[in-house]
């Protein structure tokens, strides 16, 4: 690896990649209080994505392998929760089985078009998926009602509209693809 590749932003990706481990040990045993750590830490890491993308462009240090690390590290971390909660019972597994089936069909097809040199960018409803992804997670990891608030059910109700959201940019990522290569078909 180049020394570019030793720089904050990409610093803050290797954290949230090395942090998934971490909570999957956390949640083998989803306690009440193992729940709030793995909020919290999910939360914090969470946050780091947000900032090694603003640091990224106000620093001007985007690299190759900050655009591979930075969704890399996104999709393991709100996978590692979200696969950990199913036998924890807090989140259906077949909602699970079609978010983590779209976002490995998704990266499939960006790496297969990768090599053919057509690149498709992230649209805002993978952004929507993303933000929608984290805003379950963290209800969905805390479980337990604290100050007269359930975050269960908030956060039942939002790994639906995350569904929602990840099966529709997924869809609209293939529809885009499938334009591309008409075009460049004629």
């Amino acid at each position: 690896m180049t020394k570019d590749m030793w720089n904050i932003p990409n610093i803050l990706s290797l954290s949230r990649i090395a942090i998934a481990p971490i909570l999957i040990i956390i949640l083998i045993n989803p306690t009440k209080y193992n729940s709030i750590l793995a909020a919290v830490i999910f939360s914090l890491a969470a946050l780091t994505d947000w900032l090694d993308g603003y640091l990224a462009r106000r620093m001007k240090i985007t690299t190759v392998i900050g655009r591979f690390l930075d969704p890399l590290a996104d999709k393991l971390l709100i996978m590692t929760c979200l696969i950990m909660l199913v036998p924890a019972e807090r989140v259906p597994a077949w909602v699970i089985s079609l978010i983590v089936g779209r976002e490995i069909a998704v990266t499939g097809l960006r790496g297969v078009i990768a090599k053919e040199g057509i690149v498709i960018s992230a649209s805002n409803l993978g952004k929507y998926k993303t933000t929608f992804q984290i805003a379950a997670v963290i209800p969905l990891l805390i479980h337990y009602p604290f100050f007269g608030i359930d975050f269960h059910n908030i956060g039942v109700i939002l790994i639906y509209l995350a569904l929602v959201f990840t099966l529709w940019s997924g869809i609209d990522y293939f529809v885009r693809f499938l334009r591309v290569i008409e075009v460049s078909a004629k």
